[in-house]
């Protein structure tokens, strides 16, 4: 399967884990930040023995793309990207993203442990350049399959 399929695989699987209902999605200025957060066994062996995501029932995968929309359909960007994930007892774990390149694709990944039933709070902070630099809070709820 050629690295376009399997990236386009990722992103499907990781649009099927999306609540039907909402978006996420941040926009700031011609900038549209896309974010998600799911277990990591949602996504194949295949494609984790690809990009070397561990799967695990115990193991959050999170994906970042940024995406410069002052072109026709956006062009995906390059951004640096910090940031720590905390759970309810507060207890802070810094996330370490890694960006693939696939083409003109680019996108983040960074995984992190977790409990059955906990919900992790994410804080990043995303740069681009000298034209974006924003915060990026979210919150999801992890179950074990």
């Amino acid at each position: 399967m050629s690295r376009s399929c399997i990236t386009a695989l990722l992103l499907w699987l990781t649009a099927l884990v999306l609540p039907a209902h909402a978006e996420q999605k941040l926009q700031v200025g011609h900038y549209d930040i896309h974010y998600s957060a799911l277990p990591s066994t949602f996504i194949s062996p295949s494609v984790a023995q690809t990009y070397g995501i561990q799967r695990s029932r115990y193991l959050a995968l999170v994906n970042i793309v940024v995406m410069d929309m002052r072109q026709a359909n956006g062009v995906q960007i390059p951004v640096e990207i910090n940031g720590i994930a905390t759970n309810l007892l507060e207890a802070r774990f810094k996330l370490k993203f890694r960006e693939i390149k696939e083409g003109q694709s680019v996108y983040y990944i960074a995984q992190l442990p977790y409990r059955d039933s906990e919900e992790i709070h994410f804080h990043l902070s995303i740069k681009h350049q000298n034209e974006l630099n924003t915060k990026l809070n979210f919150s999801q709820q992890f179950f074990n399959d």
